[in-house]
């Protein structure tokens, strides 16, 4: 374990954490003692347990509504992937109608064309008139 020491409303604390977790634990004492600094310039020497235990609720009412706005943006992300799949869905069906609509009028063109084909030729008429309508 690695060993830190915050500074929160001037008093220093050791702390221990994890490798590695140094500068995340000072970062984040360091924006705790922004909230401890914020109140008490506002209510000045009220008592370090008040500061603190306001200092706490104000960290707790912020985390609350980020956590509130983060599950109003994921079942904003389960409706948009609903509606993503629907539509994913919808062009699937889609392509498949005119893939028959497709097939169907091959058909059609198919058996008209074979019928052309096997059609009997008329008799040729002849180029020019014969000597014996005269």
């Amino acid at each position: 374990m690695a060993q830190v020491t915050v500074t929160i409303d001037g008093k220093a604390y050791r702390m221990a954490c994890e490798e590695g977790q140094e500068d995340h634990l000072t970062d984040l004492a360091a924006r705790f003692d922004q909230y401890v600094s914020h109140l008490k310039g506002q209510f000045g020497e009220i008592g370090d347990l008040r500061l603190t235990v306001m200092a706490a609720i104000m960290v707790t009412d912020e985390l609350s509504e980020v956590d509130r706005r983060l599950k109003a943006l994921e079942t904003e992300v389960d409706g948009l992937k609903r509606a993503r799949d629907a539509a994913v869905a919808e062009q699937a069906d889609a392509e498949e109608a005119l893939a028959s609509a497709l097939t169907e009028v091959t058909t059609q063109i198919q058996g008209l064309a074979a019928r052309i084909v096997n059609r009997p030729t008329p008799p040729a008429q002849p180029a020019h008139p014969t000597a014996h309508s005269r």
